[in-house]
């Protein structure tokens, strides 16, 4: 009966707020230290000490970096919501918010990271990994995850009506 209920939360959830990207070819290193980089200078200029992963869209740990006086903690965490963030193919704020809004049944998801940081990379409409950062607070990390997606190209709104087709010539 338990089981029976856990699957039936944790499919809710995944339905509600999954990216409706599909899986791609897996990030590359050089293009994770350059979004780790990326997410580093975030953390510098604004004085925040964090820890950076960049995972494959199956969760394997890419490239990680972690800034001289980074609390221990955020080493584990950066992983884990990298991970979690590609394999649901979400934003990791998509666990935290509903958290935050009295409604606990995300704690039930096995994986889930209900702190903001971890987000999905999207390259021409595919999940090809995923950044987690930690140590700062959840707002901040998730300033450094939006700069880190940057340098691949604009963090997508998932919302938003598609961008319209070139015009045929």
């Amino acid at each position: 009966m338990r089981i029976a209920f856990l699957v039936l939360v944790a499919s809710m959830a995944a339905r509600a707020q999954q990216w409706p990207f599909p899986y791609g070819a897996p990030v590359g290193v050089e293009a994770a230290r350059k979004v780790a980089a990326a997410a580093v200078a975030e953390a510098r200029k604004n004085g925040w000490k964090v820890a950076v992963a960049v995972v494959e869209p199956n969760g394997t740990l890419v490239y990680y970096e972690k800034m001289d006086d980074t609390q221990y903690g955020s080493a584990h965490v950066a992983v884990e919501k990298a991970r979690a963030s590609a394999q649901f193919r979400r934003p990791t704020k998509a666990f935290e918010d509903p958290v935050n809004s009295g409604k606990p049944n995300v704690l039930g998801l096995p994986g889930a990271v209900p702190l903001e940081g971890g987000l999905p990379l999207v390259v021409e409409g595919h999940v090809i990994g995923a950044i987690g950062v930690s140590g700062g607070t959840s707002a901040q990390d998730g300033v450094c995850a939006k700069a880190a997606h940057e340098v691949l190209g604009p963090v997508p709104n998932p919302g938003a009506p598609p961008p319209a087709a070139p015009p045929r010539k």
